[in-house]
């Protein structure tokens, strides 16, 4: 028996769900707030998640990072009367199981249980706790375990990994730390900056050359694919490797053979090949500058590093981090730090991800010299006009922004009704309720997304509501 939480503001699907639950022999619990269901989740040690999207306290796609950094990490599937592709895309990004849309069919969505719980049974029996080696990795943010699941899967494999992100995201800490926790650790870490490769020498660099085969050469040079036998080799900004060299490397790819500049005879290197680039090589594939078929060959395992300013939890850690590595460095005693210079990280927004973390990091410790606490006042002027000045245009759409409506809805005094008048708890709130939402209906015009504002329900929810007093609206989404 698995343990299933279903997540939703609509009382009547809960009911529905938790009954088909029961019925397949699972434990059931319900939330319907995206509050109470991450209270339940920590709590709880659950199998399995049905999510809604639109919740009263929030999106339930946003809650999908720390739903699966918690230990139970359990399977979720998005059960939504909100479906749309953007959606469906991020929640499969984001590692959800399956995206259904209300109403769905009983028989989907029963299968689409069935095989998550299978799935997640399979995984527990086949994958044991694996120790991974994070040295110099600091991610606390909940972003970050699917991409150490990711590192572990692709350090215990031999296929290929391509590593993508901005610029300043660390893909070559993280193509080192596959490195270091595989079988090839106590092998050579091989890096090629295919930006830097110059298009007359790039067969030579990558591949060497035998003495005489072209001016200059006076003696033979292994190249860097054959100094990455038995180890691997990175290739730093593939997107940049030249569109002839592509076709020559795909080759090599494949047959892990290589004939060096001006030799006749061909040599071996086994290397295990790892990828990045903070390009879209899907579009570059598209527009035919990058090879589609290497493109095939290089994502065998796939792993995105998300900006700095998605893991906003991992900004505190890293300066932490990268302060004490400083002052070991200078020689200097540990610096403290006060609550405003954390503040103005916060709100920076970091278009150089962690490359310019460290940097602005750096020129504060500098400007602080001797003292023993780091202030805002010794971040670099230019991030604290930009965090200033992002500050004060936030104050000013806030204060732009029309209040949300409220109703004035007049409540019963019970205190001049007679008891005998009063009639069932269950007939009393059924009137409150249908003058409730008559009232809402007058007041917004039967504007749909008006009402959901200002009464918090979900639109599935509003509308069962109307459809139960014969009152109607007018759906202006």
């Amino acid at each position: 028996m698995s343990k299933v939480l279903i997540v939703d503001d609509d009382v009547e699907v809960c009911a529905t769900m938790c009954r088909i639950m029961e019925r397949m022999g699972h434990e059931c619990a319900l939330a319907h707030t995206l509050e109470r269901g991450l209270a339940h989740l920590k709590a709880g040690d659950f199998d399995l998640v049905l999510l809604d999207v639109r919740l009263p306290d929030g999106n339930g796609l946003d809650a999908l990072p720390e739903m699966k950094s918690l230990p139970a990490s359990p399977e979720i599937i998005i059960l939504t009367g909100e479906g749309g592709p953007d959606g469906a895309e991020l929640a499969i990004q984001r590692g959800v199981w399956d995206y259904l849309v209300k109403p769905s069919p009983i028989k989907q969505t029963m299968l689409s249980v069935e095989r998550a719980l299978k799935y997640r049974e399979d995984k527990r029996c086949d994958r044991g706790p694996v120790a991974l080696s994070l040295e110099n990795v600091v991610g606390r943010d909940p972003k970050m375990k699917p991409i150490f699941d990711q590192v572990a899967q692709a350090a215990g494999a031999p296929a290929n990994v391509l590593i993508t992100g901005e610029t300043g995201t660390g893909k070559e800490l993280f193509a080192r730390t596959i490195h270091s926790n595989s079988p090839r650790a106590d092998k050579p870490f091989i890096v090629v900056d295919c930006a830097s490769l110059p298009e007359t020498l790039v067969e030579s660099i990558l591949f060497g050359h035998r003495k005489g085969a072209f001016t200059g050469a006076d003696s033979d040079r292994p190249g860097l694919v054959k100094l990455a036998n038995s180890g691997t080799l990175f290739l730093d900004e593939v997107g940049e490797l030249p569109l002839p060299m592509q076709r020559t490397f795909l080759r090599v790819l494949q047959e892990k053979t290589f004939r060096p500049v001006g030799a006749s005879q061909e040599v071996q290197s086994d290397f295990r090949l790892i990828a990045a680039t903070n390009r879209n090589l899907d579009t570059l594939a598209g527009r035919g500058e990058f090879r589609q078929d290497l493109l095939f060959r290089l994502k065998t395992i796939t792993v995105e590093l998300p900006p700095l300013r998605e893991r906003p939890q991992d900004i505190k850690p890293l300066a932490l981090f990268h302060v004490h590595r400083l002052c070991e460095e200078y020689g200097l005693p540990p610096k403290g730090f006060e609550a405003d210079f954390f503040e103005v990280l916060a709100d920076y927004d970091w278009p150089g991800n962690v490359r310019e973390l460290f940097n602005i990091l750096e020129r504060a410790f500098v400007a602080s010299g001797r003292e023993k606490t780091l202030y805002a006042m010794h971040l670099p002027q230019d991030v604290r006009i930009k965090v200033t000045k992002a500050n004060l245009e936030k104050g000013r759409q806030n204060a732009a922004k029309p209040p949300v409506p409220t109703l004035s809805f007049p409540l019963v005094q019970a205190e001049s009704t007679p008891a005998d008048s009063l009639g069932s708890l269950k007939a009393s709130k059924e009137r409150v309720e249908r003058e409730y939402l008559a009232l809402l209906v007058r007041e917004t015009q039967g504007n749909v997304v008006k009402m959901m504002e200002i009464s918090e329900l979900s639109r599935s929810h509003l509308y069962a509501l109307l459809k139960k007093y014969e009152l109607s609206a007018e759906d202006q989404a």
